[in-house]
């Protein structure tokens, strides 16, 4: 059993001390509650996104194709005596190039000649004979069958006249073509025979090869469904047509420089490929300095339409979801932020075109986003481009509310750090 005297009343003195100590802590507890600031409003930077006119560019790959491309080739056979032209050189149309023995040629149009002679005269001898039998009928001293004889010799000897005519033009023109021309205006490649060189009948390969490089053409190639809904954007309205025969086509180098000279858009093939669902389009450039070679990998930058009431946003406004979906951040009347998804088109210079998701007046904030959560309060800094004095992008100035937090801030943070001293 316990005893009753074992159980003392508490001293008063230690009861008074405890009750003293934690008031002291109580009051600790306030002070550092008191200290403690607010945290400042994030500040994000944002642009207003409005409707303007936007071109339709695409970045395509293509390969240059000359204009027009000639094989030299020999119509005649022969010994190649002399060739008349300099490798790389330009060469007009017309232009003998290369030179074969024309002896034997010389040979078969002067025989040819000697043939047409002997005709002509038979056929002087047939016509007088006719003429005679035609005086002699009309006096009844030839008879029918003579006459008629006669007329047919006369029409016989005209027609061989004629072969003998068509035997020397064509050894005529065999004779011609002892001197191979240049078919086509342009820049001829690398000789392909030398002098000494016999060209057999029937043969058929080339002596040189001549391409017309200026003008120039560049394929490029696009995919079928991009091209069938560019033709709906068109068709419906939503893109405007570009003004015919303009140049809209610029070429990227392989060393990222530009072209200096604009190309134009000629027309679009009307058969895709199997392989890669892709259809060709051809576009004609100017290369007066033979900047241009044939089989030069480049990429055209083709303004196909204009949209006259897009909306584009700066690529750093655009963030993904770990979808992959594009959204971005705007901010709301009440000052607060929030998600908004996207369908982003193709970049159009340092923009991303937005196809929807936003509308005229809506603020996308392009700065700050680390700072941020949904439905936060912040501060928000107009980085719109103008044409200001301030130069674009500059911020707007600081609203007075603003100043007035700022300066509520600093006063908490004296009197806390007051206390603690």
């Amino acid at each position: 059993m316990i005893r009753l005297s074992a159980l003392r009343p508490v001293p008063r003195a230690f009861a008074l001390l405890s009750a003293a100590l934690l008031g002291l802590s109580l009051a600790a507890c306030n002070r550092r509650e008191a200290a403690t600031p607010t945290p400042p409003v994030p500040e994000v930077g944002f642009v207003s996104v409005h409707p303007q006119a936007i071109p339709y560019v695409r970045d395509l790959p293509g390969r240059v194709a000359p204009m027009r491309i000639a094989e030299v080739r020999s119509r005649v056979s022969g010994l190649v005596v002399k060739r008349l032209f300099e490798q790389g050189s330009q060469v007009k149309e017309g232009d003998i190039l290369y030179k074969i023995d024309p002896a034997p040629y010389e040979v078969e149009l002067a025989s040819a000649e000697a043939a047409l002679a002997r005709q002509e005269a038979a056929l002087v001898l047939a016509r007088q004979q006719a003429d005679r039998l035609e005086q002699l009928l009309s006096r009844a001293t030839a008879s029918q069958a003579q006459y008629d004889a006669a007329y047919a010799g006369k029409k016989q000897a005209e027609a061989e006249v004629a072969g003998a005519k068509a035997t020397r033009d064509r050894a005529q023109l065999n004779l011609s073509w002892t001197d191979v021309r240049a078919p086509i205006t342009g820049r001829i490649g690398r000789a392909l025979l030398t002098e000494g060189t016999l060209i057999e009948p029937g043969q058929t390969g080339a002596l040189a090869t001549i391409q017309q490089l200026d003008p120039i053409y560049v394929d490029i190639t696009q995919s079928v469904g991009e091209l069938n809904r560019l033709r709906r954007d068109l068709a419906s309205g939503e893109l405007a047509r570009l003004e015919e025969n303009s140049a809209n086509v610029h070429l990227i180098m392989d060393d990222g420089s530009l072209y200096p000279l604009a190309g134009r858009l000629l027309f679009s093939d009307v058969t895709a490929d199997p392989s890669t669902g892709q259809v060709t389009l051809r576009v004609q450039f100017p290369n007066p300095h033979d900047e241009l070679f044939p089989g030069m990998y480049v990429r055209a930058r083709i303004k196909q339409g204009i949209d006259s009431d897009a909306i584009a946003v700066p690529q750093q406004a655009i963030q993904r979801t770990d979808d992959g979906r594009a959204e971005v951040w705007l901010i709301r009347d009440d000052q607060t932020v929030m998600r908004q998804p996207v369908e982003v088109g193709p970049v159009v210079g340092h923009d991303w075109l937005i196809r929807s998701g936003l509308k005229a007046g809506e603020r996308v904030v392009i700065d700050g986003f680390q700072k941020i959560t949904v439905g936060m309060t912040v501060k928000s800094l107009d980085q719109t481009p103008s044409h200001s004095s301030t130069g674009p992008g500059a911020p707007a100035p600081k609203p007075d509310a603003d100043e007035a937090t700022e300066k509520a801030d600093t006063q908490q943070r004296a009197q806390a750090a007051a206390q603690r001293r």
